[in-house]
């Protein structure tokens, strides 16, 4: 790690906090662990800790993982941070994109009026090979309104909002 000298205190916050990057690492799959570069020897002890089902198994490799992420070069380490920092990003975008997509379901379920205006707000969003938002379709989903009728009725957002139709 460094050559500064560290307190007690200061070099058992570093271990703590290799070790919670120890267990988001560990409960990742395994795509997203082969994305991510690490010493062949940490990669294999964090497939092991995946397997372990016993709560002290698994609290003991936990510990282990941690002591060979001490080991490991801070570049190695930071770019691991990184990467997970950018994949939670990914998943808080994902998030507020269903979000989104839930209020306007929920808005055209409750009043005709919100229609008009989410075609004319999305109708311009498109890929080149789609076409437009048939107004006809978003209607015909919302006609039922019963709890049944929901899943059509979102599934004709979802794909007016990312431009198919």
């Amino acid at each position: 790690m460094n050559d500064e000298i560290l307190s007690k205190t200061k070099k058992k916050q570093q271990m703590h906090a290799l070790q919670a990057l120890g267990v988001e690492l560990v409960e990742l799959s395994r795509e997203r662990l082969a994305q991510i570069e690490l010493p062949e020897r940490l990669m294999i002890e964090i497939r092991e800790a995946q397997r372990i089902t016993s709560h002290e198994g698994r609290r003991r490799q936990m510990q282990f993982i941690g002591k060979l992420m001490r080991e490991t070069e801070e570049e190695l380490i930071a770019a691991a941070r990184e990467r997970l920092a950018a994949w939670k990003g990914l998943s808080k975008a994902e998030t507020t994109r269903m979000h989104t997509m839930e209020r306007w379901r929920d808005r055209l379920v409750a009043d005709d009026a919100p229609l008009t205006e989410f075609l004319q707000l999305h109708s311009g969003r498109r890929r080149a090979d789609a076409a437009q938002p048939d107004p006809q379709r978003a209607q015909g989903a919302r006609r039922g309104q019963t709890a049944a009728r929901l899943p059509q009725i979102f599934r004709v957002v979802r794909e007016t909002l990312e431009g198919r139709t």
